[in-house]
This record gives C-alpha cells, structure tokens and sequence, in this order.
C-alpha cells in the first residue's frame, strides 16, 4: 500500500491516441488524477469514463492531469475508446498486473467469456508535482466509485485552504 506524502512509483504506459504518458513527466499546477479501471468488458467503468470526459475542462481549469489506466490489450483499449466515445480522455493500457499489485490495486480473475484472465479493480489516486501521494480511493469491485463532482469541490478545498494530506501515518 502506498501512504500519502510518499512518493509514488513511477509508470509509463502506451495511450490509445497512439501517443506514451509517463507519470514524472506531468507538469501539473495542482494534482496528477490516476483513475485505474477494470477495462472493456465493464459496463460500469464505460459509464463512469464517459461522466469524466464530460467534466475534463473542469479537472483541467484547476490544473489538474488526468489519465485512465486499465490492463487491457491495445485492441481492446481502443475499442473501448471508440464505443464508449471517451477519445477525448488520455487512455492508458497494457498495465502489467505486477504494477497494478505495486499501486495497491486489488486483482480480479475473469469469470466470464467477455473478460480478460486477470485485470485490476478500479482505483483512483490524486498525486501532488512532487510525486507524492495525495488521496487514493481503492476498491475491491465495480461499484461505489468517487463522485467527479466530489472530486473537484475536494480539490478547491484543497487548493484554497490548503488543506494537508491525511492519512500517512
């Protein structure tokens, strides 16, 4: 498990637009957002990615980088990019199980056709420039996932009392 006010480890990973993100490479004013999710064949995760992309001018007007991460293939992360209209959203894949376990991230066997062998539960961590741990929310299923809305009001909070990282000790 990864404590607030330490750093995080680094990750790169291929994005669908073709393009590689890598996490010390953010030059973000105010949080670095990873938001893992459980990849195509989740009918939640589509639902929660597209209400994301709805609010990425809003994470954006505060500084805030953003990129969803899951394990899926690249045939299926671009699928997914193009069904569940989201192209707009930076989409990481290929996250290799072992980093996923390195996060903290609780691991799933597939249990029907539609999903992959093995894939990470969602996850969502805010990191500060410094690269160290802000906030994280892990959870061991689909459901119960941060509101975008609860988010942001968080972060204004946090940008304008300063407000600390809890929760490190």
């Amino acid at each position: 498990m990864i404590k607030p006010k330490t750093e995080v480890p680094d990750i790169t990973l291929p994005l669908i637009n073709d393009t590689q993100w890598t996490l010390s490479e953010q030059r973000s004013s105010s949080f670095t957002m990873l938001v893992f999710y459980r990849g195509l064949h989740c009918p939640v995760c589509r639902k929660y990615l597209q209400e994301l992309t709805k609010k990425l001018s809003d994470f954006s007007e505060r500084g805030v980088h953003l990129i969803a991460i899951s394990c899926d293939t690249e045939e299926r992360a671009k699928k997914a990019g193009e069904e569940w209209s989201i192209s707009e959203l930076p989409v990481g894949y290929a996250l290799p199980i072992e980093t996923a376990r390195e996060w903290g991230l609780f691991i799933s066997k597939g249990i029907k056709d539609t999903e992959p062998g093995e894939f990470s539960e969602p996850a969502l961590f805010l990191i500060r420039p410094d690269r160290t741990l802000y906030a994280s929310s892990i959870q061991t299923m689909p459901f119960a996932r941060p509101n975008w809305d609860d988010i942001l009001d968080a972060i204004d909070f946090v940008e304008k009392k300063g407000y600390p990282a809890r929760g490190g000790e």
